[in-house]
């Protein structure tokens, strides 16, 4: 599955973020904990260069949670960047992000009246619902569909913090391929340039090699079969996605499992880790 999908705004967003990287001190990064490669933007670690990056692992609750802290080490060892997680179903400490921050900064710039702080997001990651839990209020407006920010807004959020919001944005081409299935899976891709049937296969096969009691709890089945089709046939009857004739409904079955993966209604799956990843540069 190739997607080429790099609308105007994004390239927009792209040289808005050059421009303004040269008056920030902190960048913080927000990244799908269950796809925390497929969803850093490498563009960012291209525009910050040495300025100090908190990384954020939102959804951590729908993720694995081994898997997460594997992330959190791998980025831990890069000296200008911090990692934690984040758990979208528990009360987000507000002051220990913008602590673990403030800790990142050279000791001239954490006392400095104004600290500038990028937050940055591929589409779809939860940028905007972090931007209002941290100033308590809506402001940054919010929903579950990608690409929702359209320009930079400036955000005090206190304890001398100003928030740089901006749209998310991905890289010009999805590559390697996996990326892009891991990106669409997640929501970060919108559902209309994408296909259903390519996005299942992909997932369901990673489900049976990773987590097949994921699939056996969920969808009552006695075994996962060995191949792709043969597992969505199995859920379809299971879940009722038969057509006239007795023939499976594809296209509802498809989207019933992604649907279902994206609630976290399979339980907490990771769709990469830092050992996949290098086997795959490799």
């Amino acid at each position: 599955m190739a997607i080429n999908w790099y609308p105007g705004h994004m390239n927009k967003a792209r040289r808005e973020i050059g421009e303004a990287m040269g008056r920030t001190s902190l960048v913080i990064e927000l990244v799908d904990a269950r796809i925390p490669f497929s969803s850093e933007n490498p563009l960012v670690a291209e525009l910050r260069g040495d300025t100090p990056c908190l990384k954020i692992l939102n959804k951590a609750d729908l993720a694995d949670p081994k898997v997460t802290a594997q992330w959190l080490a791998h980025f831990e060892q890069d000296e200008h960047v911090s990692a934690m997680a984040l758990n979208q179903k528990e009360h987000v400490n507000t002051k220990s992000i913008l602590e673990a921050g403030r800790a990142l900064l050279p000791a001239d710039r954490s006392t400095k009246k104004s600290i500038n702080a990028m937050i940055l997001g591929v589409p779809n990651v939860g940028k905007s619902t972090l931007i209002n839990t941290l100033a308590g209020r809506a402001i940054a407006k919010t929903g579950n569909v990608p690409a929702v920010t359209k320009r930079q807004h400036r955000i005090p959020i206190g304890g001398n913090f100003v928030l740089l919001d901006t749209p998310g944005f991905l890289w010009p081409k999805l590559s390697p391929e996996a990326c892009g299935y891991r990106l669409a899976i997640t929501g970060a891709i919108r559902d209309a340039v994408i296909e259903f049937e390519d996005l299942a296969f992909f997932a369901v096969r990673h489900f049976a090699d990773r987590y097949p009691d994921a699939l056996t709890s969920r969808y009552k089945l006695e075994e996962v079969p060995q191949e792709e089709m043969d597992i969505l046939e199995a859920i379809a009857e299971r879940r009722g996605c038969i057509g006239r004739n007795h023939t499976v409904n594809l296209q509802k079955v498809c989207e019933l499992l992604i649907r279902e993966f994206r609630q976290g209604a399979l339980g907490p799956i990771s769709l990469e880790t830092p050992a996949d990843i290098q086997a795959q540069e490799a």
